[in-house]
């Protein structure tokens, strides 16, 4: 007599359930890399059918995904529309990097009291590595070690409910941040780099914390100044478009 087909077995509800959250995780990660990478841009339209076809899941992974972007602020879910990237207005985007700049003198005055050697040379490892992506002039590799360099400083300033809180203010600057990146910004950028790490490393609250706020406050000045012209350059495009017969 032939074998008895083998009886499928389905998973326990617990078991089950741990796997479709760890999935979902690896799920989110992705799609968040996509979103802060600018594959996806804001104001994009999340499908559910298409992301999980795209990565090789089912359909319930990608909906936990997408309420765990929600949280983190990189996408808005709109009732009988769908899921978006999120696209945030200028104004909120100049007042998230006012509280971060706050949030950063913090981060720099406790690290200049608390910051170990190895710490310190940790840091100056990224900084180093930010000056050759200047050098080659590299924008993606800057970025990703600029996210890596500012992430450590919030981790090792030791506080939970502020790495959550900043991390999401980042993700949501995450458009603009990008823009921000020319061979000229990100020169800039470096130099204050160096300067945050050298007062940190000094053991000087003050010029530390100083140092982080000032660098968050170019970096909104900058963010306003990028809005400016590209919708100077919109609008000189349009009324040339107008002009033209």
């Amino acid at each position: 007599m032939p074998a008895a087909p083998a009886k499928k077995v389905s998973p326990h509800p617990v078991i089950a359930q741990l796997q479709c959250h760890s999935l979902a995780n690896v799920v989110q990660a992705e799609i968040e890399r996509m979103i802060l990478d600018g594959e996806l841009g804001p104001g994009a339209k999340l499908t559910e059918a298409t992301l999980a076809d795209q990565l090789g899941v089912s359909r319930g992974p990608v909906r936990e995904a997408f309420r765990m972007l929600e949280e983190g602020g990189l996408v808005r879910t709109e009732k009988n529309r769908g899921v978006f990237v999120r696209d945030v207005p200028i104004e909120e985007a100049l007042e998230i990097f006012e509280v971060r700049a706050v949030m950063d003198l913090y981060v720099g005055r406790k690290l200049a009291e608390t910051a170990t050697p190895a710490q310190v040379r940790e840091l100056r490892q990224l900084v180093e590595a930010m000056d050759q992506a200047v050098k080659a002039g590299d924008a993606k590799d800057y970025h990703r070690f600029n996210l890596a360099f500012h992430d450590r400083l919030l981790e090792l300033a030791g506080n939970a409910k502020l790495v959550a809180t900043y991390r999401k203010l980042v993700n949501e600057l995450s458009l603009f941040r990008r823009q921000n990146l020319t061979n000229e910004s990100m020169a800039a950028y470096s130099r204050e780099h160096r300067a945050i790490l050298k007062a940190i490393a000094s053991g000087d609250p003050d010029a530390a914390g100083q140092a982080m706020y000032q660098h968050v406050m170019n970096s909104r000045e900058r963010t306003r100044l990028n809005w400016e012209k590209q919708r100077g350059s919109t609008t000189g495009s349009n009324a040339a478009s107008v002009a033209t017969p």
